[in-house]
């Protein structure tokens, strides 16, 4: 996402605030993805992903008008998404990082050969496989850091956790990943 879109974000959040309640489905369509990511990483699965996602705008809209643009829209968002998956799979299960899914259409390539397809999904299984031995606490860290592209900053508003904690979450987890991964190094 660029920094026009986060200026958009703003402008929309004040339109749909004042009455036109139209445009947040510009918000819904901008994001839905994302959330819905989201949502398979703590639900694993499309149904509970789609319940949850609704869920989520359905808060975001009730309580927009509280948002008051000290951090971006996206990061306020990701915010409301994250305590309420927390809440939701506390009742469930435990989460699951995207890297767990090396099946996920988000790391095609067109272009790939057989055996460049063959080679990256090797690599993802792996990953997967290390990440979900990472603790939790450090797998959602690294999972908002790396796959949702989110700042140290934005991952303190999601979470609560402190940056430097986050900081540590994320040195920490790579540490562990490096070891677990030396054999794949070199392909």
């Amino acid at each position: 996402m660029n920094k026009g879109d986060d200026f958009d974000d703003s402008l929309i959040v004040a339109e749909v605030v004042s009455g036109q309640k139209e445009l947040f489905r510009l918000l819904v369509n901008r994001h839905e993805k994302t959330v819905y990511r989201m949502g398979l990483s703590f639900f694993h699965n499309t149904e509970d992903a789609s319940d949850f996602t609704q869920e989520v705008f359905l808060k975001v809209f009730r309580h927009l008008s509280t948002f008051e643009g000290r951090c971006r829209f996206s990061t306020w968002l990701y915010r409301v998404a994250y305590n309420t998956a927390v809440n939701r799979a506390a009742r469930k299960t435990e989460y699951q990082s995207l890297a767990e899914d090396p099946s996920s259409p988000e790391y095609a390539r067109d272009w790939d050969t057989p055996e460049q397809t063959l080679l990256r999904q090797v690599v993802q299984t792996a990953v997967g496989e290390a990440v979900k031995e990472l603790p939790e606490r450090y797998r959602i860290c690294v999972d908002l850091f790396f796959f949702y592209d989110r700042s140290y900053q934005e991952i303190q508003v999601i979470t609560g956790y402190p940056v430097n904690t986050i900081k540590s979450h994320v040195f920490r987890a790579k540490k562990m990943l490096r070891e677990k991964l030396a054999d794949f190094r070199y392909l």
